[in-house]
C-alpha cells in the first residue's frame, strides 16, 4: 500500500515511516525543508515539499491511506500556534485527503483531548472530550479529533483516531531531552512528589497500532493505545533518566504551588514578551501532578492491539539506544 505521512521527520511520524517501509509499504511524506527531505529519503520514503497549509490532493496521488502525525506539541508558543497547526492544519489534511480519494485516514490524537486539569482514573473512550480546556494543546487536539471523527464517510474515507498517552522510547525529541536538560542545570524537581499514576505508550507499541489501523477498527472511532499497566510519574521518569546515566534529585514542590507558579510564569512571559520558554508552564505543572490512567480494552477488542514491548523492555532498549549514540 502507498501511504501519505505527515510529520515524518518527527518522533512518531519517523518511527511509523520506518516501520511501514520495513513491512513493504511505500511512503510519501510531507516535507518542509531540505533537511527534512534528506531525513525522509534516508528512511526510504519519498518527500514532497509542502506544509499543513499548502498541502494539495496532488501530493497524495497514488496513496490509499494517510497517517497524520504532524502537530504543534510544544509547551510554549504564540497563542494561535496550537489552533493553526492542530485544528486548521488537520482540517486542511482532511480536505486534501478526501479530494485525493484516500480510503483510510489515521489521526494520531492524544489523551490530552479529554483533559481540562482534572485527575483521570481508568477512563475509556466514552469519556467526554474537552474542546474548551484552558490548556491550548488539549483544547485544539480535542477540536481536531472532533473534526476527524465527523469526517468519517462509510463507503468513502474512513477515519480512525489513535490516542497514545505519554509517548516515550528511543528517538524521543521532547520529553527525555527536557528532563535531561533540567537535571544537568539543577532545575529538576518533582511536582507533587511524582506520585501521580499514569498510563504510558512506548513508541513501538504505537507504531504497531498504526499498522493495525490501516485495515482494522471502526470508522469514526477513537482508541486508547497503551502499554501494559500503569506506573507513577516518578518511576517512569526516573527509569528514563537512568538510561542517560542521570540520577534525579528528590527535590519536590506541592502541586498547588506548581500550578500557581506555572500561571505566574506564563503571565510574566506574555506581559513582557520575554524570549525563550518560561521555566514552568501551567500545562507542564498540570501534566506532572495529575493522575491519568486509561482503559485500553477497546483497542484490544477492535484493532487486535496488544503491546509488543513491556515498560521494562522499553527502558532497556532506551539505555541500549543511548549507548550506541
Amino acid at each position: 500500500m502507498q501511504i501519505f505521512v505527515t510529520g515524518a521527520s518527527g518522533f512518531v511520524g519517523g518511527a511509523a515511516t520506518r516501520a511501514l517501509i520495513a513491512h513493504g509499504h511505500k511512503v510519501v511524506a510531507m516535507s518542509r525543508s531540505e533537511r527534512s527531505d534528506a531525513a525522509i529519503m534516508d528512511m526510504g520514503a519519498k518527500p514532497v515539499r509542502c506544509d499543513l497549509a499548502s498541502l494539495e490532493p496532488a501530493h497524495m496521488k497514488g496513496c490509499k491511506a494517510v497517517v497524520h502525525c504532524a502537530a504543534f506539541v510544544e509547551a510554549w508558543g504564540p497563542r494561535d500556534a496550537w489552533f493553526e497547526a492542530n485544528v486548521l492544519g488537520t482540517q486542511h489534511v482532511l480536505d486534501a485527503a478526501r479530494a485525493a480519494g484516500i480510503r483510510r485516514f489515521i489521526h494520531i490524537g492524544t489523551e490530552a483531548a479529554i483533559v481540562h486539569g482534572q485527575d483521570i482514573h481508568d477512563a475509556d473512550e466514552t469519556y467526554p472530550l474537552s474542546p474548551n480546556s484552558p490548556f491550548p494543546y488539549c483544547a485544539t487536539k480535542a477540536e481536531a479529533e472532533l473534526r476527524v471523527r465527523a469526517a468519517n464517510e462509510p463507503g468513502g474515507m474512513e477515519t480512525i483516531v489513535l490516542r497514545p498517552r505519554f509517548i516515550w522510547g528511543p528517538g524521543d525529541t521532547t520529553l527525555l531531552p527536557a528532563v535531561e536538560a533540567m537535571a544537568k542545570s539543577g532545575q529538576w524537581m518533582w511536582i507533587g512528589g511524582g506520585k501521580a499514576m499514569t498510563s504510558t505508550t512506548y513508541i513501538d507499541n504505537l507504531v504497531q497500532a498504526i499498522e493495525l489501523a490501516l485495515t482494522k477498527g471502526r470508522g469514526g472511532e477513537a482508541y486508547f493505545i497503551l502499554d501494559d499497566g500503569n506506573i507513577s510519574m516518578k518511576d517512569i521518569i526516573t527509569g528514563m533518566a537512568s538510561s542517560r546515566g542521570l540520577t534525579l534529585p528528590d527535590k519536590a514542590i506541592p502541586a498547588w504551588i506548581a500550578d500557581i507558579g506555572g500561571m505566574v510564569c506564563e503571565g510574566i512571559w506574555r506581559l513582557f514578551r520575554l524570549k525563550g520558554m518560561p521555566p514552568l508552564t501551567a500545562h507542564a505543572a498540570m501534566v506532572m501532578s495529575r493522575g491519568c490512567t486509561l482503559n485500553g480494552a477497546k483497542a484490544r477488542a477492535e484493532l487486535g492491539y496488544k503491546p509488543v514491548v513491556t515498560v521494562a523492555e522499553g527502558l532497556k532498549a532506551l539505555k541500549k539506544a543511548h549507548a550506541k549514540s
